[in-house]
C-alpha cells in the first residue's frame, strides 16, 4: 500500500510530498532545503528513487537537481521544459515505475503554467491519489496569471480544462495532493481544508461547479499582486539551483551592523513586533520571524540585496535564513544576535508607538494625521478609512515621498505589513505610529469607512 508523507513549508503557503511502499519512495517540488526531506525518508527507512516536478515554480527555488545529484534519483521533468540540468523527461500518458507496487502516470494540465503536470500515484492497479501542484488546489486552482498578463487569459482557460480533465478521469476517492494552497500567493483564491478528494473537489470547487464563463470571471476579478520575487524564481529553477549553504553566517561587530546601517543597508530585525517598537537600532527594518516572514522581505526587499540578519539568538537567525534559502539566490552578509543594546553598543536606540484602530480612531478626531494603508491592491478595494494614502507595502520604499509632512499611522490587515512599514520610515526619520490591531475591527473602533 501506498502511503504518502507531507513535508509543510507554512511559511510559503506550499507542500512537498514523500510518496512511498516502506522501501522506495518518490519526493514531489522538493522544496531547496532538501534536508527535511532525506531526514524524514531516512527516518522511514526509505530509499529516494524518483523526484518528481509538477511545474517550474515561480514561488520558490527547487531542490530538485541538488537532491538528484546526492540520492542518484531519476527526477522527473516535462520534457518541454527547457532546463539547464540532467533530467528524465516525461510527457503526457507517460507511465514511470517507481518500485514493483508503486507507479505514477503524468497527466498534462496546463493552466498554471503551460508545461504544468500532474501526477496520478497508482498501487496495486488502484488510484492512491494525484498530485496536482498548481492545478487543482483545495477550493480553488493554482493562479495563471505569473508568465505576464498576454498569457493569463489562454491559462485560465487551459486552467479550467485541466480541472475538469482531473475530474473526469480520476475517481471521486482519489486524495487530491496539491503543492499550493495553503496561504501560497500561487493560489489564485482562498483555500479551504487540509485535505481532499476529487469528489469533494466536485461538489465545493468553484472550477467544478461554475460555468467555464461564470469561472473566468470569478478567478480574473479575483487577482491581485504577487510578489516581486517571483519573477526571479522561473529562470533560476530552469538553471537548476545549488542546494543552499545553510551554515551559519559571519558575526558582525556593533560597529559593522551600525555601519551598515548608516549606509542604508537592509539590516532585518527579526524580533517580534512589540520587542521592536521597545527600542531598534536606528535604521534597521522589522521582519518578524512569523507568518509570511520570507514572502513579505523577498517581496519588499530588491532580489539579492545584500542582507544582515539581526535575531534574539543564533536560533532565530539560523531559522530565518533557511526561510530566506528558499527564495533567495545569496547567503546573508553578516549577522548578530543577542539583542538591540548589544548591537547598538551604547549608541542611542530608536522606539516608535504600537496602537490600536481606536487610538486611530481618537488620533483623527482631533486632527488630521497622515494614514498609511500599506495593504494590497484587493484589500484597499474592498474597503478601507476614508481619508487614507494606500501605498502597498511592496511599493513603499520607491513611494515613501508621496507621504505628505507629519506624524504617520501605519496599517495593514493584522499589524505585520504595518510594523514593517513603520520601520522603513523611521529609518528615513519619520515620526511613525505602527497600527497593531486587526483590520476587522476598525469600524467597531469608530473609524469611518469607504466600502467597495
Amino acid at each position: 500500500m501506498a502511503e504518502v508523507l507531507q513535508i509543510e513549508t507554512p511559511a510559503l503557503g506550499d507542500r512537498s510530498y514523500l510518496a512511498h511502499d516502506g522501501e522506495v519512495a518518490l519526493v514531489i517540488d522538493p522544496q531547496r532545503d532538501t534536508d527535511r526531506i532525506t531526514a524524514l525518508a531516512a527516518d522511514h527507512g526509505l530509499r529516494i528513487s524518483h523526484i518528481a516536478e509538477t511545474h517550474i515554480h515561480n514561488d520558490y527555488l527547487t531542490g530538485g537537481p541538488a537532491l538528484a545529484a546526492a540520492t542518484g534519483a531519476a527526477y522527473l521533468v516535462n520534457a518541454a521544459d527547457p532546463v539547464g540540468f540532467d533530467r528524465t523527461p516525461v510527457a503526457d500518458g507517460d507511465t514511470v515505475e517507481v518500485s514493483d507496487a508503486l507507479r505514477v502516470r503524468a497527466l498534462a494540465t496546463p493552466g498554471h503554467t503551460f508545461t504544468h503536470l500532474s501526477y496520478v500515484l497508482e498501487s496495486g492497479g488502484q488510484v492512491a491519489g494525484v498530485f496536482t501542484g498548481g492545478s487543482l488546489l483545495y477550493g480553488t486552482t493554482g493562479r495563471p496569471d505569473l508568465l505576464g498578463p498576454e498569457h493569463t487569459g489562454a491559462l485560465a482557460r487551459a486552467q479550467y480544462a485541466s480541472a475538469h480533465r482531473l475530474a473526469a478521469e480520476l475517481p471521486d476517492t482519489a486524495p487530491v495532493f496539491p503543492t499550493h494552497g495553503f496561504g501560497s500567493f500561487c493560489a489564485a483564491g482562498q483555500t479551504g481544508g487540509q485535505s481532499s478528494t476529487i469528489g469533494g473537489e466536485k461538489l465545493a470547487n468553484p472550477v467544478l461547479t461554475l460555468s467555464e464563463r461564470e469561472y473566468l470571471h470569478c478567478l480574473l476579478a479575483g487577482l491581485d499582486a504577487w510578489p516581486a520575487y517571483y519573477a526571479h524564481m522561473g529562470p533560476a529553477n530552469l538553471a537548476g539551483p545549488a542546494g543552499p549553504d545553510l551554515s551559519p553566517p559571519r558575526q558582525a561587530s556593533a560597529a559593522e551592523v551600525r555601519r551598515r546601517a548608516e549606509a542604508g543597508e537592509w539590516v532585518i530585525d527579526l524580533r517580534d513586533r512589540i520587542a521592536f517598537a521597545a527600542g531598534f537600532l536606528p535604521g534597521s527594518v522589522n521582519f518578524p520571524m512569523e507568518g509570511s516572514f520570507a514572502s513579505y522581505l523577498g517581496w519588499t526587499v530588491p532580489w539579492g540585496a545584500p542582507l544582515t540578519l539581526l535575531g534574539e539568538t543564533p536560533d532565530q537567525v539560523a531559522q530565518a535564513q533557511r526561510e530566506l534559502a528558499r527564495i533567495w539566490a545569496d547567503r546573508p552578509a553578516a549577522a548578530a544576535s543577542g539583542g538591540p543594546a548589544r548591537w547598538a553598543a551604547g549608541a542611542p536606540l530608536a522606539s516608535l508607538r504600537l496602537a490600536k484602530f481606536g487610538d486611530l480612531a481618537a488620533a483623527m478626531t482631533a486632527g488630521c494625521p497622515v494614514v498609511l494603508d500599506v495593504r494590497r491592491p484587493l484589500e484597499w478595494a474592498s474597503s478601507h478609512i476614508t481619508g487614507a494614502r494606500h501605498i502597498p507595502l511592496h511599493e513603499l520604499p520607491g513611494r515613501a515621498a508621496e507621504l505628505p509632512p507629519g506624524e504617520v499611522w501605519v496599517h495593514c490587515h493584522s499589524g505585520y505589513r504595518a510594523i514593517v512599514a513603520a520601520s522603513l520610515l523611521a529609518g528615513r526619520g519619520r515620526q511613525v505610529v505602527s497600527v497593531n490591531d486587526d483590520f476587522v475591527g476598525a469600524a467597531a473602533a469608530g473609524l469611518p469607512l469607504q466600502p467597495a
